[in-house]
């Protein structure tokens, strides 16, 4: 099966051949992904290589941090992308909602309400697992509402700030 993943407005082309197999552009990955204790840490081994990453669902688009990054990622098959393609799927909201990937600390919150952000740049810094981790802007846009503080602790899921 072909997927296409939308990272950040690139595209990147996904074809699953088999239960351990994945092609991703002309290159062949050989992988295993594990999900770990039923919590929504996964472990993957990339041609030998291990990677941990956080990854849940938010309606339509995963929120995975991996390697201390945070992605908003879409997942979609080849007709489903035709489909949005062709202007026959409506547009998703405007609106962003940064959702905290995992329970931890707000650190610091480095962006106000009212303020213009752009696409990459820190918005909250979350320590989870003695890790800091830098939320970052998945798209350009103006901060319409914070929810959090530095000092407060906050469950997985939780919302953190909006964007439009």
């Amino acid at each position: 099966m072909k997927y296409i993943a939308e990272i950040d407005g690139l595209e990147f082309l996904l074809e699953i051949l088999d239960e351990h197999h994945v092609r991703f552009g002309k290159e062949i990955i050989e992988v295993d992904l594990a999900a770990v204790s039923g919590q929504p840490l996964y472990s993957l081994l990339a041609n030998g290589e291990s990677y941990e990453g956080y990854v849940y669902t938010d309606e339509d688009v995963l929120q995975v941090l991996l390697l201390g990054q945070f992605f908003s990622v879409r997942v979609m098959d080849e007709r489903e992308k035709r489909l949005r393609t062709s202007g026959l799927v409506g547009a998703a909201s405007g609106e962003f909602t940064l959702k905290a990937p995992m329970p931890g600390l707000i650190v610091a919150v480095q962006v106000e309400e009212g303020q213009q952000v752009e696409k990459g740049q820190i918005l909250v810094i979350l320590e989870s697992m003695k890790m800091q981790n830098e939320l970052r802007a998945p798209r350009s846009g103006k901060v319409a509402r914070i929810r959090v503080k530095p000092g407060e602790s906050v469950e997985q899921k939780q919302t953190l700030l909006n964007i439009v």
